[in-house]
């Protein structure tokens, strides 16, 4: 990475401008998973102990705009503070004399976190004047360690980096552009890329960036189903997206063309409907009119387990089944297992954010995959090849 790092800035006595990704699920008036807050705990205690005085920002939820308590950040001050063990303050709006008062007042190490920068419609929209008066609660210095928000051009992101002399990444910035990086431009050999998910239109630019970089592919979840039906298999009720049928057909003729190993599922376990318990496991040929394909089954598991065996690089974005649901849990769980056991014989494996999360903490092997990314859409983004607005916006570190 060519961008400044929050270890090449002096922080001592400087108000700091510190966007962080703390968009976590709250219930009942409290945080429900703390990971997103967790994650960015490096970033900050390297501040704190660096001297530094705190001004955090975030987003949470989407409310649209304007100010709406339902997703007020004041239980994330709460629970931050607990995780730091010191209080974090927190103002009541993220612009505004109110804001600037509190922000002059910080002594060095102490911790403020702002309301939601989404109360303000001029946050999404990237207003100049906006980004502008955040860049007024800090002393010159941002540091962007919101990953999760990186593919998104917006004030609190982007904008902000035009009025401060120096904007770096955090530590989970860095770690996350180093383990993605790392895979979309030098990998260790075989790489292979699982996807999964409900739709390939969310993932056309993935999987035709990942076939020129990776050695295999294996393709489960819902928008298989696209690519089998392309083939002029019976799917059955299984989703398909009949307008992206020509696309897939495209896509398979050019991995047979180029002799690239991209594998679909061959058998799976189907229903009548996801809310069916009365299930049944077939191969793929054989699927009944009526029947929806809800998991992979026993047999594909087995062959992409062999090919993420053989893998020194795994990358895997999307579940291989509605897993949510018990009866189709099998298949993404397997393939879980499979990652981990892979990574534990020495491979690196990379899951990129969403539902694959989920899925590796349902299987119970979180702590043993390389690294989990905290950001879906942006690392889909960075996978399909795309500039993330908010890493470009960083300054580029001085030429040696």
């Amino acid at each position: 990475m060519n961008k400044l790092s929050i270890r090449d800035l002096d922080l001592s006595g400087k108000r700091v401008f510190i966007r962080v990704d703390f968009n976590v699920p709250l219930e009942n008036g409290a945080v429900s998973d703390d990971t997103r807050i967790r994650e960015t705990l490096p970033t900050l205690r390297l501040a704190i102990d660096r001297g530094a005085r705190l001004v955090l920002a975030s987003h949470l939820g989407r409310p649209k705009g304007k100010a709406d308590p339902k997703y007020s950040l004041q239980p994330v001050a709460a629970r931050l503070s607990e995780l730091l063990g010191k209080p974090a303050k927190f103002a009541s709006d993220c612009v505004g004399a109110d804001a600037e008062a509190m922000s002059n007042l910080l002594k060095n190490g102490d911790v403020l976190l702002l309301e939601n920068v989404r109360f303000h419609p001029e946050e999404e929209k990237n207003d100049p004047q906006f980004a502008k008066r955040l860049s007024m609660l800090c002393d010159q210095l941002f540091i962007c360690d919101a990953f999760g928000s990186a593919h998104r051009a917006h004030a609190s992101v982007v904008g902000i980096t035009k009025y401060v002399k120096q904007a770096a990444a955090g530590l989970l910035m860095e770690k996350e552009l180093a383990y993605l990086g790392k895979a979309i431009s030098n990998p260790e050999r075989p790489f292979v890329a699982v996807l999964g998910g409900a739709k390939v239109s969310d993932k056309i630019e993935v999987v035709q960036n990942l076939m020129k970089l990776a050695d295999a592919m294996l393709i489960g979840g819902a928008m298989a189903y696209t690519f089998l039906k392309s083939q002029g298999k019976a799917v059955g009720k299984s989703l398909v997206e009949n307008d992206k049928l020509d696309l897939a057909k495209g896509l398979l003729d050019e991995a047979r063309k180029r002799n690239f190993k991209l594998l679909l599922p061959v058998d799976h376990v189907i229903a009548e409907s996801p809310e069916s318990t009365a299930t049944k496991t077939v191969n793929i040929d054989t699927t009944p009119d009526g029947g929806m394909g809800l998991d992979v089954g026993p047999k594909t598991v087995e062959l992409f387990s062999k090919e993420i065996a053989k893998a020194r690089t795994i990358v895997w974005n999307g579940p291989l089944g509605m897993f949510e649901k018990p009866a189709f849990a099998n298949g993404t769980l397997g393939i879980a297992r499979a990652v981990a056991a892979a990574t534990k014989s020495g491979a690196t494996s990379i899951i990129g954010g969403g539902d694959s999360v989920a899925a590796v903490e349902q299987a119970g092997v979180a702590d043993q995959i390389s690294h989990i990314s905290t950001g879906g859409g942006a690392s889909l983004e960075f996978l399909a090849g795309e500039k993330l607005p908010g890493v470009e916006a960083l300054t580029d570190k001085p030429a040696r």
